[in-house]
């Protein structure tokens, strides 16, 4: 009888081979400069001291100039026990390699880079001018804008993080404003028994109209919301698990819903495009007297006609018996929060740069942050800037 013999060649089994990983890149170090926000009321800083600690334990440098987190309540020593260096001298911070900022810099913060560093900040494009971008690319910057950085899902998280923050600081400023004390008709913002509850309209089912929605009817208000989109209608009553009163926007049932309404948030977004003004003044003089807008999307345009930009220190005004709140960056009004909220997306953003070794490594390698990038190495890489300011430039592949 033939013996059978194993055959390591022909039985499927295999003789051990090498292992063929990943090469995987040496994590960079990276020096990180905050410098304090000098934009007008912007209270928010970059780093919380918790994103810090995490930075330094994995070897990074941050330089803080004193008094950056005052602002938002965090002190320099909570800083300096972070490992944090702080410095005196702003001209320190722009030493480093990247410079991360909330509100983009100026000309003269711009000046005190050094040539062929990385500045990570808000674009902010529809207050800059040409000679801004002139700067960046005179002195090799890479810059950054992270608000049109995304994430895994393809959702920008800053914008999300801030439209949050908005919505529900929308419904609890409508609060305020309706009180006696701040000049309103003295209506709780909620409901008791017996007493009719308070009526809140608003318009836009985006990001911020769903937190205001979340936060109106947790309180107890009786809630509207108005889109262009049914898609967007139909997903924000699933968000929020019960039946919400929806319309799409039409001039006469979205005069019939102001009438009534004893607050209207306005939380209407376009991509690039100005914010379209959908609620005329001859709307807003029907409303109640000593009724409350809240117009988040000033920043854009406004969607209501009779809106008109004001600030922190001076909020509101009244107009045709209404009280108007016209506030841009209304999440530098919770700056601690904010600030938290910012701080956990730039940690994990620049644990990723270090990850991949380097900015520019990341740029080429993760498209996500690729997205938000508007110069390299001094080459303007975004089409819509260099066709509004007549400057070259160059999309990235």
């Amino acid at each position: 009888m033939d013996q059978e013999f194993l055959s390591f060649s022909e039985s499927g089994f295999y003789l051990p081979q090498e292992e063929v990983l990943e090469k995987k890149h040496k994590e960079h170090q990276l020096s990180i400069g905050i410098p304090k926000e000098i934009f007008l009321q912007e209270k928010r800083v970059a780093l919380a001291p918790d994103s810090v600690a995490l930075l330094v334990n994995h070897g990074h440098r941050i330089i803080i100039e004193r008094g950056a987190g005052n602002s938002c309540s965090f002190l320099d020593h909570e800083y300096s026990e972070a490992g944090a260096e702080i410095v005196d001298d702003v001209k320190e911070v722009y030493q480093s390699d990247i410079i991360l900022k909330i509100s983009p810099p100026n000309i003269t913060e711009l000046d005190m880079m050094k040539n062929g560093k990385t500045l990570i900040s808000a674009l902010q494009l529809k207050i800059q001018k040409k000679e801004y971008f002139q700067k960046l690319i005179n002195k090799k910057t890479t810059a950054i804008a992270f608000d049109y950085i995304k994430d895994e899902e393809g959702i920008f998280p800053v914008v999300r993080s801030m439209s949050e923050i908005a919505g529900n600081a929308s419904v609890l400023i409508a609060a305020e404003l309706l009180s006696n004390f701040n000049g309103g008709k003295g209506l709780l913002l909620g409901g008791i028994a017996g007493v009719s509850t308070t009526n809140v309209l608003i318009i836009g089912a985006g990001t911020v109209g769903e937190f205001a929605a979340r936060s109106a009817k947790s309180l107890g208000c009786s809630v509207k919301i108005f889109d262009t989109s049914l898609h967007k209608l139909r997903r924000i009553q699933d968000k929020l698990g019960s039946r919400l009163d929806t319309s799409i926007i039409h001039p006469k049932a979205l005069q019939k819903a102001i009438r009534r309404a004893d607050v209207v948030i306005g939380a209407i977004r376009v991509k690039d495009e100005r914010t379209p003004c959908v609620v005329t003044e001859e709307m807003v003089k029907m409303m109640k007297p000593l009724s409350v807008i809240i117009d988040v999307s000033i920043d854009r345009g406004g969607c209501f006609e009779s809106s008109e930009i004001t600030n922190h220190n001076n909020p509101t005004f009244e107009k045709h018996g209404v009280i108007h709140y016209c506030v841009p960056n209304i999440p530098s009004r919770m700056a601690r929060t904010a600030s938290f909220a910012l701080s956990n997306i730039f940690s994990i953003l620049l644990l990723k740069i270090a990850s991949f070794g380097g900015v520019k490594n990341t740029i080429i390698q993760n498209d996500n942050i690729s997205q938000g990038v508007y110069v390299i190495n001094g080459n303007l890489t975004n089409k819509v800037i260099g066709d509004w300011y007549n400057l070259p430039y160059k999309t990235l592949k």
